[in-house]
């Protein structure tokens, strides 16, 4: 089964290279079975909804079927569920809905729309009071273990000896949290298998509010990097290009997020991925070629390191021979694979969520801290 996963995988890495090219027909209203509604971003973000929209096009190509994708008017609640309603006028049987901005929309449509399937990625649907959730059976809720493959990063950039690491979150959502902890997890027990005295690393902790590319995030970043940080994780979405282009001016490094985004900076040494295409393509063929989809439906599954959900990526397109590491200085394959493997078997426990007073949830220093046991680490939220 990994290695069919793998092989996925790496199939979905060459086709997301010519997103917008042969393999992304143009938005449309005709009729098409499996249809993606993009979040605010565009389908070529190169990040959640392009590695969504790649497991769409890998599976519907493969299987013959119409798809296409459609990009909201409007970035809200009642835009989306516009979008869901444009879509099933143009025939849909599937859709696809990459993130937490459709849980609203889901949540009505599951009952406007019973006859077809949902595929709600990063989400579980809920009323927009949040008071009541419910994912009734033609839905299927995919959620990620982000902490996994963010532990996998922060750990991989200790041991290649940064120890002025940066966090660049989005919004203090879910997703964007476990990421965020996952990453001091790491760090710090790297650290502390590096013997590090109490407190050498440092950790500069900050959520932007947005995922966007914008001037604010840019500068942002560019005062981490004046001020010493070796690299940045930037967990969310657009927020990495503006990482990204401080870097390049500032010759320092950035740890991707989603998806394997080496190839958009050669500032990017790592990323830590979400199996967004092998996802789609799983919960596809449930519905196409195995007849499974109850297995889904009605629920929420995680994807994880132990059945090859997350992690950190291990190859590089068009190089049979190519290092997926060669961006790390000592850091290599055969670490990570000791690593992952600890992950997936479950011999390292990783903490997904800690309590946060703030209404916001952006967690303080102190609650970072406190929680999750930090002594090698040492964090300043800005």
């Amino acid at each position: 089964m990994k290695k069919v996963i793998a092989i996925v995988l790496t199939i979905m890495l060459l086709s997301m290279m010519f997103v917008g090219c042969t393999q992304a027909p143009a938005p449309t209203e005709t009729e098409s079975e499996i249809i993606l509604i993009t979040d605010k971003g565009n389908i070529d973000d190169k990040s959640f909804n392009q590695g969504s929209w790649e497991g769409v096009v890998e599976f519907a190509t493969a299987n013959n079927l119409t798809h296409t994708y459609i990009k909201p008017e409007e970035a809200s609640d009642a835009g989306y569920l516009a979008a869901i309603d444009l879509a099933v006028t143009a025939g849909a049987k599937v859709l696809v809905t990459p993130g937490f901005l459709f849980e609203v929309a889901v949540y009505e449509a599951q009952t406007k729309y019973p006859e077809i399937k949902f595929i709600l990625l990063d989400g579980s649907p809920h009323t927009a009071d949040w008071m009541t959730f419910e994912t009734k059976e033609n839905v299927a809720s995919i959620m990620y273990a982000e902490e996994e493959s963010a532990y996998l990063a922060g750990y991989a950039a200790i041991m290649d000896g940064m120890t002025n690491l940066g966090f660049m979150g989005g919004m203090a959502v879910p997703a964007v949290q476990a990421f965020g902890y996952g990453f001091l997890q790491g760090a710090e027990d790297a650290a502390a298998e590096l013997g590090l005295a109490d407190g050498a690393v440092k950790v500069t902790y900050h959520y932007t509010g947005n995922f966007e590319e914008n001037d604010t995030n840019k500068a942002t970043a560019r005062t981490m990097y004046q001020e010493g940080v070796e690299v940045i994780f930037a967990a969310g979405g657009s927020v990495g290009k503006s990482v990204m282009s401080a870097a390049a001016e500032a010759d320092a490094k950035v740890i991707g997020v989603d998806v394997d985004q080496r190839y958009d900076s050669e500032t990017v040494i790592t990323s830590a991925m979400k199996g967004l295409g092998t996802s789609v393509i799983d919960v596809l063929d449930s519905i196409y070629n195995t007849d499974s989809f109850d297995t889904y439906g009605g629920t929420t599954t995680y994807f994880n390191a132990a059945n090859d959900g997350v992690g950190l990526p291990t190859v590089v397109l068009g190089e049979a021979d190519g290092d997926a590491f060669d961006r790390f200085d000592t850091f290599d394959k055969a670490a990570y694979d000791t690593l992952f493997a600890k992950v997936a078997g479950g011999s390292i426990s990783i903490l997904r969520n800690i309590t946060v007073a703030d209404a916001t949830g952006n967690a303080t220093a102190e609650e970072l801290t406190s929680q999750l046991g930090l002594v090698k680490v040492s964090v300043t939220t800005r």
